[in-house]
């Protein structure tokens, strides 16, 4: 009688099955994919974390020799009042990785295994909140307004290429867009000198800057050092860098 892998049980507890509804572009280089599940998902969940697309069976050979080639990393951007789906918004960066050929051939009626949501990027009780970040930040920040209380006082500066790579925000919140035209988006200038241009009341808010792991170090500096933040006052979640794969 072969033997059971031990690890089994903690996948299907932890795994849930999902098909693909929808998978079009919403900017030039960001992607909606749409999971539906078929019944109320039940994992609990805080607007801003992410789950973990199984790409690899994590059991099979492929699996255990290259465990960091199983799973990729995606903030939910929304997930249906009745629970049985969820939507991501997947940036289609330059490269050449499985997640981002996952990205590009996602199409519906495909199957998709996900692991449950995680991570601690999201929003906490403030007088304001400050979101700086990229494209890749846009993913998260937009659930993470979409939960805030209408009265909440929202201030930032969320780049992008140009005007027509600006990811939409949910409601009415107003964060300012300033564009690359073609500047580094790593330990980006463009992005640091729009928040120096930032007009915060004082530094007692809540700061969440996401994107390219130097250009928020960068912006996590400027704001100690410059603004005299706290530094546990500023959330920092570093989605990539160049030349690294899997940083989430």
């Amino acid at each position: 009688m072969p033997r059971r892998n031990p690890l089994a049980g903690v996948f299907a507890k932890y795994a849930a099955q999902a098909t693909i509804t929808h998978a079009e572009h919403v900017t030039p280089t960001m992607r909606r994919i749409r999971l539906e599940a078929g019944r109320p998902i039940a994992f609990p969940y805080t607007p801003g974390q992410h789950i973990r697309i199984q790409l690899m069976d994590p059991l099979s050979v492929q699996g255990i020799l290259r465990p960091s080639e199983t799973l990729r990393t995606y903030t939910i951007w929304d997930l249906s009042p009745d629970r049985q789906a969820l939507e991501l918004r997947v940036h289609l960066y330059d490269g050449d990785g499985i997640g981002l050929r996952w990205a590009h051939e996602a199409r519906p009626g495909q199957a998709v295994t996900f692991w449950w949501p995680q991570g601690d990027f999201f929003t906490r009780e403030a007088p304001y909140h400050v979101f700086i970040g990229e494209e890749t930040a846009g993913a998260a920040f937009g659930p993470m307004l979409r939960a805030l209380d209408a009265s909440a006082e929202v201030y930032g500066v969320l780049e992008s290429e140009a005007p027509e790579h600006d990811l939409p925000m949910p409601g009415a919140r107003a964060l300012r867009r300033v564009h690359r035209h073609g500047a580094p988006a790593a330990s980006s200038r463009v992005l640091l000198a729009a928040v120096a241009d930032l007009d915060l009341p004082g530094n007692a808010g809540a700061a969440y800057v996401a994107g390219e792991a130097r250009s928020c170090q960068m912006v996590r500096d400027y704001l100690v050092r410059e603004r005299n933040w706290p530094r546990p006052s500023i959330k920092v979640k570093p989605f990539w860098t160049p030349g690294k794969r899997g940083l989430h």
